[in-house]
């Protein structure tokens, strides 16, 4: 019989937590990058569009069918239906779904590592072991496996102790350092020579790249990635969410958080890109391209730091210990998901399970690691582009097609009695059911 899934202690520890499922790698590293390569404020636009019009009805249904049945995503999805063929295709889903997720989780942990490494450079640099330091910079397969496996270590050990002692409690202390740090850092940087072209282009967008098909696909992939949605994490954190909650209005505040920390990313990273460049840092290329867009906060803002000199290895420690933060409590999320379904599913313990499932993640990074020109960047566009939104679609339609709509109405009754009456509940499953996957389905098909 599967167990019964454990619960945050708290409302406020359950928006802590979610959002930072969702605030992560993706929003530090990954948003200011693509908004870097795609038009600056061109892209803020479409992707504060995509987060409205399709990753927050998606995110308000995963959390929907976790908090219904409060199991994992594979049981969850199976008892959307009675019918042995929706039964069958929802638990089939679910396992796509946490597969993927581990994917995803596998390149993380490469990426993670990269942040882990330059975070302990500064360090090093300031101890005067400076061999040590190029060494951690350096773009190396020993660098990256020891890198890797020490993350997963890290996020082992917080899921290792639970949803209250484990993800809880860390949550609770790293997002409010997360921002005090990230709005830190934006503030010094915007007072930069040459921080304010940064500025202007991250907040004017071009229109004439705001229908660029590439830009729309990659805003949507980066919506859905930012939120967690597609993969169960956010489904997994629903089945712990107390059915005293408003749905609609707590998916709003997790929404809002990670968009935040996305939009406070950009006024950090894409107003330094331009202090770098007034420091001599190269950032574009002769045809107006961006220089390393892949690995833009591994090369150029480094950089920046080395020309700020002494003052540069602090700035630069405070930099990257922000985004290990991000990644980190993205992490425990990813490893979560996966962990539960097989302590549910199989009855085994969370101890035992969370180290099969990290060690069969990082075996996946260190394949990825030794075939990274091959696997890396395919890896990254199949799950994040790709799978999540079509994975978010699927389950958004077995909600409002498959469920029936008065068990539908019942569970965003829990913590909300007058759903019926309200616009949410006239607008939000329609919407699913007819307009979500045209949008989604027309993005993939034009991108």
């Amino acid at each position: 019989m599967a167990l019964k899934s454990p619960a945050f202690s708290s409302r406020i520890g359950f928006i802590l937590a979610a959002a930072g499922s969702a605030v992560g790698v993706g929003n530090i590293w990954g948003f200011p990058t693509q908004a870097a390569q795609n038009g600056g404020g061109a892209f803020l636009l479409v992707y504060l569009l995509m987060v409205a019009l399709l990753a927050y009805p998606m995110l308000v249904a995963e959390l929907t069918i976790g908090r219904m049945r409060q199991r994992n995503p594979v049981e969850a999805l199976r008892a959307l239906s009675d019918k042995p063929f929706w039964r069958n295709f929802g638990a089939l889903t679910g396992i796509v779904g946490l597969v993927v997720l581990s994917l995803i989780l596998s390149f993380y942990a490469i990426v993670s590592g990269w942040l882990l490494a330059f975070m302990f450079a500064p360090l090093a640099e300031l101890m005067g072991f400076t061999a040590a330091a190029t060494w951690l910079t350096d773009f190396s397969v020993q660098r990256n496996m020891i890198m890797m496996v020490l993350f997963l270590v890290l996020t082992v050990h917080v899921v290792r102790s639970g949803v209250t002692d484990g993800i809880e409690r860390w949550s609770r202390r790293l997002m409010p350092l997360l921002f005090v740090l990230l709005i830190a850092m934006a503030l010094y940087i915007l007072t930069l020579p040459g921080a304010i072209d940064g500025l202007k282009m991250y907040l004017t967008p071009d229109f004439e790249q705001v229908t660029n098909p590439n830009l729309i696909i990659r805003a949507m992939g980066q919506a859905f990635f930012s939120l967690s949605l597609g993969v169960c994490c956010m489904m997994t954190y629903g089945a712990y969410l107390s059915k005293d909650e408003h749905l609609p209005r707590t998916a709003g505040w997790v929404a809002g958080l990670d968009t935040s920390v996305a939009f406070l990313a950009g006024l950090l990273i894409l107003p330094a890109m331009f202090a770098a460049q007034e420091l001599g840092v190269e950032i574009y290329d002769q045809a107006g391209q961006l220089l390393s867009s892949d690995t833009l906060v591994f090369n150029v803002l480094p950089a920046m730091f080395e020309s700020m000199g002494y003052v540069g290895l602090w700035v630069g420690l405070a930099f990257f210990a922000l985004m290990v933060i991000a990644a980190i409590t993205s992490s425990i999320s990813m490893l979560e998901a996966p962990v539960n379904a097989l302590v549910e599913e199989t009855g085994q313990s969370r101890a035992q399970m969370v180290w099969v499932v990290g060690a069969t993640i990082g075996l996946i990074s260190s394949l990825i690691i030794y075939n990274f020109s091959a696997l890396f960047g395919a890896v990254v566009t199949l799950t994040t582009v790709y799978m999540q939104p079509l994975l978010a679609l699927i389950f958004g339609l077995l909600l409002t097609w498959v469920l029936r709509q008065n068990y539908l109405l019942k569970a965003l009754q829990d913590g909300a009695p007058e759903m019926e009456s309200s616009w949410f509940w006239k607008i939000w499953p329609w919407y699913v059911k007819f307009i979500c996957p045209v949008l989604i389905l027309l993005v993939i098909w034009r991108g």
